[in-house]
């Protein structure tokens, strides 16, 4: 029986036709979004410090094509501050539910003005203001002081006035050199499929890996 779906090709040895890794993720990432109870969308980014030292947290993943999987925070986060220095990042998903997971990994650039403002004005009002209110990742001695300050910002700007995107305040777009799709299997023998490429206009090379 001939295989359909990218999901049903990526992991058939007799497959040898290409394969658009973006376009799997949109598959396995819809499969998410059906059935993986709390934010599919949620991701681990792993980024490092001067001085190698690696930090790793969850973000969202807030935009995605085939130019990269992007992320919004402020710049003057640790890992803005660590992402401007040292522009390499990686990236997991691990959807428990459908028993998968997602890496990737690659040089990251700082999204288009543009891109920052449209997503911006997406947030919720609250959660724009929040964005001026906070300092983030440096110590903070009570969390009243963090509500204060966001009940003094939305005093001070009028109820229809808008909330301008702080200039500190931006994403990064992760631009994979390398991905990995990984699937569960029985006894610990899992499947798992890499792709790589040596530049981001490059084409695709995959290989079957050992679990």
């Amino acid at each position: 029986m001939t295989a359909n779906t990218l999901s049903e090709r990526i992991f058939d040895d007799a497959d040898t036709g290409e394969i658009d890794p973006f376009s799997l993720f949109e598959e396995w990432y819809g499969d998410a979004r059906q059935r993986e109870p709390n934010d599919p969308h949620a991701m681990a980014v792993a980024t490092v410090d001067a001085a190698g030292m690696p930090d790793v947290r969850m973000v969202l993943l807030n935009a995605r094509d085939h130019r990269g999987f992007v992320f919004f925070t402020n710049f003057e986060s640790r890992k803005g501050e660590e992402l401007r220095a040292n522009p390499r990042a990686a990236l997991v998903f691990h959807w428990k539910s459908l028993r998968r997971q997602f890496r990737a990994r690659g040089p990251v650039e700082v999204v288009q003005p543009g891109e920052a403002d449209a997503y911006f004005a997406t947030r919720s009002r609250v959660s724009q203001i929040g964005a001026h209110a906070s300092k983030q990742s440096r110590p903070l001695r009570a969390r009243t002081v963090l509500m204060e300050a966001v009940e003094t910002l939305k005093s001070s700007l009028g109820e229809d006035e808008p909330v301008i995107r702080p200039a500190y305040w931006s994403g990064f777009r992760i631009v994979p050199l390398e991905i990995e799709f990984w699937q569960d299997g029985e006894f610990r023998l899992h499947d798992r499929v890499r792709f790589t490429r040596t530049g981001h206009d490059a084409v695709w090379t995959r290989a079957r890996l050992y679990p």
